[in-house]
């Protein structure tokens, strides 16, 4: 009964999740939603924690987020996720892969580890630098086929 009451107020943990204050430029706006589907969840109105298990998917449009992961849990009071279990992250066309990602919301940044004897896997969309565009060439004095001397105005 205690596991089914949790769920109740997990849309009200989960909504109140990013809505701290803040002048952080990585933060985002106070009324932005996540979106969390799962297999289960489990939340602590006490602790502001929230527990998901199983094809847990993140949607986070106002941060351009898309997360999968087999977990998550969120720790409100310390504005932090950590996503684990084969952990696939996309972003603005950017990727992370790992067994475990802890996503730090107020700084906007994501820390991966990889599973033993694994490296992670980053993918970053890189602009390509405008195409230099061809010097004008200077346009060449006359031709003159006298030197040209300054005279001096001392004698």
């Amino acid at each position: 009964m205690s596991r089914l009451r949790s769920l109740f107020f997990l849309p009200a943990v989960a909504a109140t999740i990013f809505a701290t204050g803040g002048t952080s430029i990585a933060q985002a706006p106070a009324t932005s939603s996540l979106t969390l589907t799962a297999d289960t969840a489990e939340a602590n109105a006490r602790t502001g924690v929230v527990v998901a298990k199983g094809n847990v998917r993140i949607n986070f449009p106002a941060r351009q987020i898309q997360a999968t992961s087999t977990q998550a849990i969120f720790y409100r009071n310390e504005q932090r996720i950590v996503l684990s279990g084969d952990v696939y992250v996309l972003q603005q066309g950017n990727s992370l892969r790992g067994e475990t990602v802890t996503y730090l919301v107020n700084e906007g940044r994501f820390v991966a580890e990889p599973r033993p004897n694994r490296q992670v896997e980053a993918i970053y969309l890189i602009e390509a630098p405008p195409a230099p565009t061809a010097p004008t060439p200077a346009t060449p004095a006359p031709f003159s086929p006298k030197p040209q001397f300054q005279q001096s105005t001392t004698r």
